[in-house]
């Protein structure tokens, strides 16, 4: 019995993810020798699971065999298990039922690092660096993050009820706040103003504007055009895009974006050994084609960053300033299997920038051959010392109301950033659309947060910023400012 089901497990797996592959070997392995190897493995579970010293489930036997079989694949093939994919599905759509903060857990005491802008929480009056005391009448003593994020989300129109201490008051207040869908932003500005909105001029005097894009998510494209229109109204001038630390997201994402900035011209095209090429080109009524544009980059930019650099550089449309990019351009499908209960992301293609040039970086790929490097004239690198405090400025400036800002990593510190192995990916393919895995340096700041916590208690949850998180002088935004400033000097 066990033979016959991991024998159709294994072929629904050949024949759902890449149908024709299963064809083309059997010019090499007769159907019978797939028989007998299909034939072994099920041998194999069949013992391990009767034999072996301490019980184990077929499900923990099955995922094993699978994960031995994607270790056979490059880094961004994976199998993405039931406990994960509502994780995966949550970050993808950078959506979720909550409530609208971020939090973070030091010595046992679960605190508010920053709530969502128009969020229930934000409404409800919660502040950074209140501590969360009890959550529906249970104590929060030794809680864990996992487990504050765990009670704290859930479907939208429940409710939860929160007991909080205030940054500046011992008195206890409880609120009940009605959990919703919560929308986490990946379009952000230079700067909050007094609503606690983003603000996108940079530079009011020459009107430079900054959009700085965290991720690709369904509502990205739309959300920088809401961003473009407003800073129309101010009459910008020159535009800086920050694409550095974003490592990816969706393929249909990363073309709209480009397409906001092109009036015609190829974005980006796929090949594969057994897909067909496709590619995609900008359409006639791009908005903003005419403004001066610097794009920035930095070594953690991968993916999507990549396809919009590429496309923006490839048509001289835009300086890239910074460093060169991760090298993330293969493309991963997302099948679903077992129901819908798990999911296989399996890479199938390549992305090609407008030159026709790669983006991804094979093994052993000549030097000049993947990436996106800046302009001439325009690399500006970062010491790992400057890359911390630049990734601290970053964080500080997304939150509320913060009065202290995070602690810097030590020298030596892991900052946040993609994964060595595993930056995002857009997914393309039969369904361009399909999303990608994020990993955690973009997770969507639900009821958690990749925000270190602050050191010792905020002492006032509205008051200024200390003079530390303004000191930070980014080199690769002075460098586009430079660009730009030149070039409206020069158009009068």
């Amino acid at each position: 019995m066990i033979r016959r089901a991991v024998g159709f497990v294994l072929v629904t797996l050949c024949f759902v993810t890449v149908c024709p592959m299963p064809l083309a070997a059997a010019e090499d392995l007769k159907s019978d020798e797939y028989y007998e190897l299909y034939r072994t493995l099920a041998d194999t579970l069949d013992q391990i699971e009767r034999n072996y010293v301490k019980d184990i489930s077929k499900r923990e036997l099955m995922e094993a065999a699978i994960a031995g079989i994607m270790a056979k694949l490059d880094e961004y093939s994976t199998y993405i298990k039931p406990e994960d994919l509502s994780q995966f599905r949550t970050a993808v759509e950078s959506q979720f039922g909550g409530i609208g903060i971020q939090i973070n857990v030091e010595n046992g005491v679960l605190r508010v690092m920053s709530p969502l802008v128009d969020t229930p929480a934000y409404r409800a009056g919660i502040l950074a660096g209140d501590r969360i005391v009890e959550i529906d009448g249970e104590s929060t003593d030794g809680i864990s993050r996992d487990d504050a994020v765990r009670r704290l989300k859930g479907e939208p129109g429940t409710k939860v009820t929160l007991t909080v201490v205030h940054a500046q008051s011992a008195d206890r207040k409880t609120v009940e706040i009605t959990r919703e869908i919560i929308h986490v932003e990946t379009v952000m500005g230079d700067h909050r103003g007094e609503d606690d909105h983003w603000e996108f001029m940079l530079d009011r005097d020459k009107r430079i504007g900054y959009i700085r894009l965290a991720a690709f998510s369904r509502d990205t494209a739309s959300e920088l055009q809401d961003a473009l229109e407003r800073l129309k109204v101010e009459n910008v001038r020159g535009l800086i895009l920050d694409l550095r630390f974003n490592p990816g997201g969706l393929l249909t994402s990363a073309i709209e974006v480009s397409d906001e900035f092109l009036r015609q011209g190829r974005i980006v095209s796929t090949a594969g050994r057994n897909v067909k090429e496709r590619t995609w080109d900008a359409k006639a009524d791009g908005t903003f084609e005419d403004l001066p544009l610097a794009v920035l980059v930095n070594h953690y930019s991968a993916s999507a960053s990549e396809i919009v650099a590429a496309c923006l550089q490839d048509h001289q449309r835009a300086v890239i300033v910074g460093e060169r990019t991760w090298g993330k351009g293969s493309v991963q499908n997302v099948v679903e299997l077992d129901g819908g209960k798990s999911a296989l992301k399996l890479t199938t293609a390549s992305y090609r920038r407008p030159s026709g040039k790669n983006i991804h970086r094979f093994e052993g790929a000549p030097e000049d051959e993947w990436g996106v490097k800046p302009s001439d004239g325009f690399e500006v690198r970062l010491n790992p010392t400057e890359t911390r405090q630049l990734v601290q400025h970053q964080r500080f400036r997304d939150m509320l109301h913060a009065s202290v800002p995070a602690p810097m990593p030590a020298d030596g510190d892991e900052i946040d950033k993609p994964n060595e192995a595993k930056p995002n990916e857009p997914a393309a393919g039969a369904a361009p659309d399909t999303p990608a895995e994020p990993n955690a340096a973009t997770k969507p700041a639900d009821d958690t947060s990749n925000t270190p916590p602050a050191n010792g208690d905020p002492t006032d949850a509205k008051a200024p910023a200390k003079k530390k998180a303004d000191s930070f002088v980014d080199r690769q935004l002075q460098k586009a400012l430079e660009y730009l400033g030149g070039e409206l000097a020069r158009a009068g």
